[in-house]
């Protein structure tokens, strides 16, 4: 039984059951010589058991069939689980190679992810193995929003609060890198390595002056005076009321980062503010160590002996297994007839390239509904929102789906605008202290190109059969009319998001207006103003909505919803043309992109504002 010592729980005995079968198979009815059935019948059913090609076919079928568990190396005592934090950190990782690996072939660096789906679970997995001791995090370039990197760190505690170590090494750590491995027992750098710790700032690109010298007016319609959204296209600076709110969320959001790596580190929060001012970047690895940020300044080749020196059984150096092999240790769940399936609305609202299909996920929602297994859903919001239009669509669904099942919202990096739209409606709605959401508010954006045109010596004419026939045209500004029309368009989309959130958070109309005007909050100040229901993670929202369906057992079902035509070709498609753009087109790769996303995107958008990052 040599064979299969890497087998789980009952898997064994069912590989050995289905290897038995296919060796009586293909000894008794496989002709050697063709690879093909018997049709002899003197021959069928007759054994074969002297000819060589005979027990090479059974041991290639046998190794075929192997489930990928059996492949993965056995997790041995005295293991440590190895984490790269490298690449990019996303939602939902699935078995789906080709998006990664068409562009490697075509020439362009790897595409590495992390998916979050698999990370927790190995987290959660390791902390509960015996064999698992600790977690080496190695590296601190993974790229990702703080909702998920809180969520991380969360299980990250809990797994070293179960009395295991946690030992972190980088040659330079970003600031989000560093909060996440501040966690650590231990915490490793290069002697002339770095930490990125400065404190968090937001900026924006403002497009109006390079639009005005080519002759292109973005004329803006909006309700919400915090709804910053428009103002890359119609002002050259943050209004005093975005700077207000970006200015209150910044801040919150970096309170909640500071205090848990001075809770970590046991500094206090002015100690890290104090080094935070004094940009940490540009300091000696010694005065790192000095501020105690870090404990012990070694090369990589000397981690070994450290990792080394927790070993269980003195003398003995540990063992080590990655986070791909860990995977496929964990890939399988305890099946039960009653399940939690976790859909995954991951994007941008109705965006041209991904994102969240209104279409698929009704379709999705439908399936839901029908399937008499699903007792209960959790929706993983990850959006800043997108079309209104879109975003009632997949409300509706939603709500029914709601009507005949417990539905859990869990916000990831940000469930904002048009994002919390699509979330308003469940029964309880869970987010991070660092999660964006809110910005309640409705705009639309429409080019005149007559300048532009003017330029280019371009005239247009033509004739109509009534008097609106030609409103809105991109070649001329908004007459009063189309201008009044358009406006009232908006704020009924406005009042329509107003009531939406008030029917399903229990609130009034003007007790939504209050906290609404497009203005964007933290987890921990959605909490307070009741936008959403409780801080947590994903797993906090799957045990929510366990207990709402009254659930002793359960098996955990993602669901990740897809457009209807060739979802693995759009997606090598976009990444493909995302890689020969940002590499010719280098920095103006951003600008290009959101005016590209603008031109195909609904006139009519709920969503947060443009190409606004957090550092």
């Amino acid at each position: 039984m040599y064979f299969y010592r890497h087998y789980v729980g009952g898997e064994a005995l069912l590989a050995f059951c289905i290897h038995t079968i296919l060796l009586i198979f293909v000894v008794f009815c496989i002709d050697a010589d063709t690879f093909t059935f018997k049709k002899n019948t003197n021959t069928f059913m007759k054994p074969c058991f002297s000819h060589p090609k005979t027990w090479m076919l059974a041991l290639l079928l046998m190794l075929f069939l192997v489930p990928q568990t059996a492949l993965a190396k056995r997790i041995k005592p005295n293991t440590v689980y190895v984490i790269s934090l490298k690449g990019s950190l996303i939602e939902y990782k699935d078995k789906n190679k080709f998006s990664d690996i068409i562009p490697v072939l075509m020439g362009f660096k790897p595409n590495v992810t992390l998916g979050m789906n698999h990370l927790i679970k190995n987290i959660r997995a390791a902390r509960n193995n015996p064999n698992i001791i600790g977690i080496y995090l190695v590296g601190g370039t993974l790229k990702g929003g703080y909702g998920m990197f809180a969520e991380v760190r969360d299980a990250l505690e809990d797994f070293r609060r179960s009395g295991k170590f946690i030992i972190a090494y980088a040659d330079n750590y970003s600031q989000s890198n560093y909060y996440l491995a501040s966690v650590a027992n231990k915490i490793m750098l290069n002697p002339y390595g770095s930490v990125d710790l400065k404190g968090l700032a937001s900026r924006s690109t403002f497009y109006k002056n390079m639009m005005d010298k080519a002759g292109v007016e973005m004329q803006v319609v909006k309700v919400g005076e915090y709804k910053s959204a428009v103002e890359p296209f119609s002002a050259t600076a943050m209004s005093e009321k975005n700077r207000e709110q970006v200015t209150e969320y910044l801040h919150s959001l970096w309170k909640n980062l500071s205090s848990e790596m001075a809770e970590s580190r046991k500094l206090t929060t002015n100690a890290i503010n104090a080094n935070a001012d004094e940009y940490t970047l540009m300091q000696a690895a010694g005065k790192l160590k000095t501020s105690h940020l870090v404990d012990t300044l070694v090369y990589a080749d000397q981690t070994d002996s450290i990792l080394n020196s927790y070993s269980l059984f003195p003398g003995k150096k540990v063992a080590f297994t990655g986070h791909y092999n860990f995977t496929k240790k964990n890939r399988r769940s305890p099946r039960d007839r009653n399940k939690i399936a976790v859909v995954y609305a991951n994007g941008e609202i109705g965006g041209s390239r991904g994102g969240i299909d209104a279409d698929a996920m009704i379709r999705t929602c439908r399936a839901l509904e029908k399937n008499p297994g699903i007792k209960a859903v959790v929706l993983r919001v990850n959006s800043p929102g997108g079309s209104a239009f879109d975003s009632e669509k997949i409300w509706r669904a939603l709500s029914q789906l709601k009507a005949k099942k417990p539905l859990v919202v869990s916000m990831a990096n940000y469930a904002a605008s048009g994002g919390y739209y699509i979330s308003c409606m469940a029964d309880k709605i869970i987010a991070e202290p660092t999660t964006i959401t809110g910005s309640i508010g409705i705009f639309g954006m429409f080019p005149n190109l007559k300048g532009l045109n003017e330029k280019l010596g371009l005239t247009y004419d033509g004739v109509k059969t009534n008097k609106l026939s030609d409103a809105f045209s991109t070649d001329r500004p908004f007459t009063d009319e189309e201008r009044t029309l358009m406006q009232a368009n908006v704020d009924r989309g406005y009042e329509l998001f107003i009531k939406r959130c008030a029917d399903g958070r229990k609130k009034s109309v003007d007790e939504i207006k209050l906290i609404a005007q497009g203005r964007v909050w933290t987890g921990e100040d959605a909490l307070k103003t009741g936008l959403i229901d409780e801080l947590g993670g994903l797993y906090d929202a799957i045990n929510s909505a366990a207990r709402l369906a009254k659930l002793p057992s359960y098996q955990v079902m993602a669901v990740v919803t897809k457009p209807g035509s060739s979802p693995v070709m759009k997606a090598i498609e976009a990444k493909v043309e995302e890689q020969l753009l940002s590499n010719t087109l280098g920095g103006y790769y951003n600008l290009f992109r959101e005016l590209n996303n603008m031109q195909q995107q609904d006139r009519i958008q709920t969503r947060l504002l443009y190409d606004v990052d957090v550092e």
